[in-house]
């Protein structure tokens, strides 16, 4: 009987920081209750994948070259050679392929998993989310880290990257109970590398306003942390809505996220901001409590999106 490595890695939501988070400013970073699963098998011939992840239209298409980029690289990471190394991998689970919640990240902790079961490597979570990052090379150009350490690790993460190439910063938030949110997507397969290259390129360029966008994103999130620690929810909201407006001043929202933002908020959100790498993907809404939840999701699926109800601090 054939047996088959198996490794899954979650999806993610990031509240407070993204893109900052890049350039050494701290972020929060919350798992969610959706997985990407993948199964290997080693065959003979060539590497196979077969992604049956559901999320927006073109997803796969839009990322197949950066998936096979991103393999090889988390192969030579492992100690494979990718020119030598025939593997069969499936993909699956139950987190859409969505532009901004992990997908890519949650998919690389996966494989690496699964690949490390199939060749009977025994790899502690923290060689696994070393792995993973060197596969979001592929898909970030420069991660930041973020997104493979909450997929690797799950639960509410602050994070900080080290730009001096050390171990990064990573300390784990518990708040009093899980809290619901809604993730909203655009339907519009974003270009994280693009949109990272792009922000570097303009705090290179306008270096002065920049500067102090970073710094009132710096002093956000570490007011953030507090509110969470103290479970003020209508203060995080609050926040989440100026660090909305922070990552439109650096030029990574979209129209269509704002116009999935501004209808969270009408239906009474407590805040809402957009997630990942923007440029399209997805924004997400801090709507404690189900009839809430319920409601908000309602309003986007009416505008014809789609929508991802779960929740934060899992």
């Amino acid at each position: 009987m054939l047996t088959l490595g198996k490794g899954s890695g979650f999806g993610k939501v990031i509240l407070f920081g993204e893109h900052f988070v890049v350039h050494g400013v701290p972020g929060i970073v919350s798992a969610i209750n959706s997985r990407a699963e993948a199964e290997v098998r080693i065959t003979s011939g060539k590497i196979e994948i077969s992604d049956e992840r559901k999320g927006a239209k073109g997803y796969a298409e839009e990322k197949k070259t950066q998936q096979i980029e991103s393999i090889e690289r988390m192969l030579k990471t492992m100690g494979l050679d990718p020119k030598t190394t025939s593997l069969q991998i499936m993909l699956g689970g139950n987190l859409p392929s969505f532009s901004g919640i992990g997908a890519s990240a949650a998919s690389s902790v996966a494989i690496a998993r699964a690949i490390a079961e199939e060749y009977k490597k025994v790899m502690s979570d923290e060689k696994i989310n070393q792995i993973a990052y060197e596969a979001e090379k592929a898909y970030a150009g420069n991660p930041s880290g973020i997104d493979n350490t909450a997929a690797t690790f799950g639960g509410l993460i602050w994070f900080k990257k080290n730009l001096k190439g050390g171990p990064n910063i990573i300390e784990r938030l518990t708040i009093r109970e899980p809290i619901e949110i809604i993730i909203g997507n655009t339907g519009i397969v974003a270009n994280t590398k693009a949109m990272v290259a792009g922000v570097a390129a303009r705090k290179n360029s306008k270096a002065k306003h920049y500067d102090r966008v970073f710094k009132q994103a710096e002093e956000l999130v570490s007011t953030a942390k507090v509110a969470l620690k103290e479970f003020n929810l209508r203060k995080i909201g609050r926040l989440m809505d100026e660090n909305h407006s922070l990552l439109n001043e650096i030029g990574v929202s979209s129209k269509e996220l704002d116009f999935l933002v501004g209808i969270a908020r009408e239906q009474g959100a407590l805040g809402a901001k957009l997630t990942g790498g923007g440029g399209g993907g997805c924004m997400t809404a801090l709507t404690p409590t189900r009839e809430l939840q319920e409601k908000v999701a309602n309003a986007i699926e009416q505008e014809g999106f789609k929508v991802l109800k779960t929740v934060i601090g899992i």
